[in-house]
C-alpha cells in the first residue's frame, strides 16, 4: 500500500506528513509511579490477609521510588517520567517522613524525663539470657517489661536492681516504683501472655499492660487478630488516666490491626522517635512488632536497643508525667 500523497502546484507529488503521535518515552515509569502511589496511599483498601501483608511491607515500598527515578533518567524521560515519580515520593514522605525529619532536626536526645520504659522479647531459644539482661540493665529503665520468658530464665540481677516485680505466665514486669493489683489478662491462648498492673508514681498511678500477642505469619494472622481483639477490648474499657502498654504485639506499626489500639493510645516511636524503629529480626530488622504505647503522658524520646541473645531489639521510651 503506497503512502498518502498530495499534488503539488507544479504537478508533482510529495508524501503527506505523518500524523503526530504523543511521546511514549517514560509512559511505563508513569504507570508504575501511579500504581505505587495508589498502593501506598490506599493500602487499607486491600482486604484480608493480603492487605495485612501489604501493610507490613509498606515502608519498604519507598525503595522502589529511587529505582523508578533512575529508570526515568536512563530513558531520558524528564517529562512526564520524573514528574510522575514525585507523586509516590510525596505520598510516602507524608506517611513516613516525620520520624526521619525529627531525627535530623532534634537528634536522638529528648531532654529531661520522669519515667523510662523498656520492653524486650527475650526469645524462648535465647542462648544467653544473662547477656540480654545485662544489656537491658544499662538502659537504666524505671519500668522494664519482658515477654517470651522461659520459666526461671530471668537472672537474679533483675530482682536485685528492681525491688518490685511480677511475673504472670511468660510475661513479667520489673519496676523501681511500687507495683500493685497485678492480674493476668486472658488472651484466649490457654496460658498467660498478658498482664495488667498499677505502678505508683510520685505524680499518680500508671496502669501498665504487658502483652505478647499470638503469632502472625504471612497470609495467616487469625491467632494474632483474635488476641488483639481481646487486648483491645481490655484497653478500651480501661478508665485509667495514664496507660502504658509494652510488649511484642506481633503487629507492625503500619498494620491496620494496630488501629484497634492507636487511638486511644499513641505509639512512642511515632511521637518521639527517629526513623522507623524496626526491631525484628535482630540480624537485619525489617519490621516493628515490639511497641510502647501510651496515654495521659508526654513521650519525649524513643529508640531501639540492640541486645545480645534475643532475635528482637528492645524498645525504649522516655516520658514526662
Amino acid at each position: 500500500m503506497t503512502a498518502p500523497t498530495e499534488i503539488r502546484t507544479d504537478g508533482g507529488r510529495r508524501p503527506l506528513a505523518e500524523p503526530s503521535r504523543p511521546p511514549r518515552r517514560g509512559m511505563a515509569v508513569v504507570v508504575a509511579a501511579v500504581v505505587l502511589a495508589v498502593l501506598i496511599g490506599g493500602h487499607r483498601l486491600v482486604p484480608g490477609d493480603v492487605g495485612t501483608l501489604l501493610d507490613t511491607a509498606l515502608p519498604w515500598f519507598g525503595l522502589v521510588i529511587p529505582l523508578l527515578a533512575v529508570i526515568a533518567v536512563v530513558r531520558r524521560a524528564w517529562w512526564p517520567g520524573l514528574a510522575a515519580v514525585l507523586v509516590p515520593s510525596l505520598v510516602w514522605t507524608a506517611m513516613f517522613g516525620g520520624p526521619f525529619a525529627r531525627g535530623i532536626v532534634h537528634g536522638s536526645s529528648g531532654g529531661t524525663y520522669d519515667l523510662r520504659a523498656v520492653s524486650q522479647n527475650m526469645y524462648a531459644a535465647n542462648p544467653d539470657p544473662r547477656a540480654t539482661v545485662g544489656k537491658l540493665l544499662t538502659t537504666k529503665a524505671d519500668v522494664l517489661s519482658l515477654v517470651e520468658l522461659r520459666y526461671g530464665s530471668y537472672p537474679e540481677a533483675l530482682n536485685a536492681t528492681y525491688p518490685h516485680h511480677v511475673v504472670k505466665g511468660t510475661v513479667g514486669i520489673w519496676s523501681r516504683l511500687p507495683i500493685r493489683d497485678a492480674e493476668p489478662v486472658d488472651l484466649g491462648l490457654g496460658w498467660t501472655r498478658a498482664l495488667r498492673a498499677t505502678i505508683s508514681a510520685p505524680t499518680g498511678d500508671i496502669t501498665v499492660y504487658v502483652a505478647h500477642l499470638g503469632s502472625a505469619r504471612p497470609l495467616d494472622t487469625g491467632e494474632r487478630d483474635a488476641t488483639m481483639d481481646r487486648l483491645a477490648k481490655a484497653v478500651q474499657s480501661d478508665r485509667s488516666e495514664r496507660v502504658l502498654l509494652l510488649g511484642d504485639l506481633n503487629t507492625a506499626t503500619t498494620d491496620r490491626e494496630l488501629g484497634r489500639l492507636v487511638p486511644p493510645l499513641r505509639e512512642a516511636q511515632e511521637a518521639a522517635g527517629s526513623g522507623m524503629g524496626f526491631t525484628w529480626p535482630s540480624t537485619f530488622p525489617l519490621t516493628r512488632p515490639d511497641h510502647i504505647l501510651y496515654d495521659g503522658m508526654k513521650a519525649v524520646n524513643a529508640r531501639t536497643v540492640e541486645t545480645p541473645g534475643s532475635d528482637h531489639h528492645a524498645v525504649e521510651a522516655d516520658f514526662r508525667l
